[in-house]
């Protein structure tokens, strides 16, 4: 399975060791391949290290995931160009999943889940909660 991951999912698995967005990415790692482009590795690097974000995560903690995610994904060179999601900044994700031959975008980002770009997503987009 080659998944998309979108940033407030890792966000949220950072936070709860327990949660569902914890399950979906730690299942995708073992289990899948996951995909980023450098403009979403870049995103989850600025929104990890944002100041109010190191409450809850420590910055080792941070660092470490970022090092074994950049190890164990796989870049994915955008030839896509997508301009479909309500929220512009989530475009990025929709051409991570065309140009990486995703079978899944992970989001509970309801502007991504309402996206259908060509119709080539309709059925890999899943909601987590």
């Amino acid at each position: 399975m080659r998944c998309v991951i979108d940033t407030n999912v890792f966000v949220s698995a950072m936070v709860s060791s327990s949660s569902v967005p914890r399950q979906a990415v730690n299942r995708s790692l073992n289990e899948g391949i996951v995909l980023f482009s450098e403009a979403t590795i870049d995103e989850l690097k600025e929104v990890l290290f944002r100041s109010k974000f190191g409450r809850n995560v420590s910055h080792e903690d941070r660092v470490l995931l970022l090092s074994q995610l950049e190890s164990a994904v796989e870049f994915v060179p955008i030839i896509h160009g997508v301009r479909e999601c309500r929220d512009p900044r989530d475009d990025k994700f929709l051409e991570v999943a065309l140009s990486g031959r995703a079978n899944v975008i992970i989001t509970g980002d309801e502007d991504l889940l309402a996206t259908n770009p060509c119709g080539e997503l309709r059925s890999c987009r899943q909601k987590i909660t």
